[in-house]
């Protein structure tokens, strides 16, 4: 039986797991709204600043380890963190002119491509193993997709090659944040130096595409970066709360949300094919973290048979 002790960790883990599908939720709304209108330096020149802000404000808390406040943003994977930074650069800024060109619920499946693709991707990466029931995730998750066209490929347009674009940047990002997880404990790390290098690229780029904000979008800007910074926050002390399996297909409570937020914000209402897309994409998610549990209780039983230690890890960068 769990204690209380453990009871309160679970749910306190659930509903940290939900919060932070609403933060990204709004963040992602306030995304939308700022594609109609401006163009993504405008929304990230600041943003991404203040995140990175954010980030050395919390890394020199007081905290209990002794030798001082200051914890760094140091990484053994300098390499890897440049690719993950350049991904995530342009990710973002793929996915700002899909939510400008695809109504806000059709975006969705996108996002839910990018763990699948990474479950994929890890194999020739980082060395994982990807079994029959990864790539049969993933075929049910592009089925789910392709719900998108009941029409045909003819009605494939812009929007949906931007957002594809994105997804996989997104899945380099993912396997990079993966790789660096192995050695470096201080994941601030990795807020930090992707959001001031976005921030650093698109003020370069601000003078050319600058477009007078009025103090109520620029409070929109500052609301952005807090709601990113806070549901990045808050999805880490979820995971210290509750195993990844169980936090992973909570977020696809993110769909629900942005469906809301579609119908009241933005007046849009998905049709019958967004719905039976996403339910094939938060499936085929599902499915996967399934066989990964699965994977990994038969991994720590064939350990506890033989004896076997954990494999050391390889040496950084």
């Amino acid at each position: 039986m769990i204690g209380k002790a453990g009871s309160t960790a679970v749910l306190g883990g659930l509903g940290l797991a939900v919060l932070y599908t609403v933060l990204i939720s709004g963040a992602d709304a306030i995304t939308k709204v700022f594609a109609e209108t401006y163009s993504a330096p405008q929304l990230f020149a600041l943003s991404g600043l203040l995140v990175a802000l954010l980030c050395v404000l919390v890394n020199r808390a007081p905290t209990r380890r002794p030798g001082g406040q200051w914890r760094g943003f140091s990484t053994k994977c300098p390499k890897t963190m440049a690719v993950r930074v350049i991904a995530t650069i342009l990710g973002t800024v793929a996915f700002y002119y899909a939510f400008a060109l695809l109504p806000f619920a059709e975006v969705f499946l996108f996002i839910a491509l990018i763990p699948l693709m990474a479950a994929l991707a890890s194999g020739p990466c980082l060395g994982e193993t990807v079994g029959w029931r990864a790539w049969a995730a993933l075929s049910l998750g592009s089925v789910g997709l392709a719900c998108l066209f009941p029409a045909g490929i003819g009605t494939i347009g812009a929007g949906h090659f931007i957002a594809f674009a994105a997804a996989g940047l997104g899945t380099v990002s993912m396997i990079a944040s993966r790789y660096i997880g192995r050695y470096d404990r201080n994941l601030l790390a990795q807020v930090f130096y992707p959001n001031l290098a976005l921030g650093l690229v698109m003020a370069l780029a601000l003078p050319f595409v600058f477009t007078p904000m009025s103090v109520l979008h620029l409070l929109w800007a500052a609301g952005y970066a807090a709601l990113l910074f806070a549901a990045r926050w808050v999805l880490v002390a979820a995971l210290r709360l509750l195993p990844a399996f169980v936090v992973t297909p909570l977020i696809n409570l993110q769909f629900v949300w942005m469906v809301a937020l579609g119908i009241i914000v933005f007046g849009e209402r998905p049709g019958p094919e967004v719905y039976t897309g996403a339910g094939l994409m938060i499936l085929a998610g599902a499915w996967l973290v399934r066989d990964r549990v699965r994977s990994c209780r038969s991994a720590d039983r064939d350990a506890a048979k033989t004896g076997a230690a954990k494999p050391a890890i390889l040496p950084a960068e």
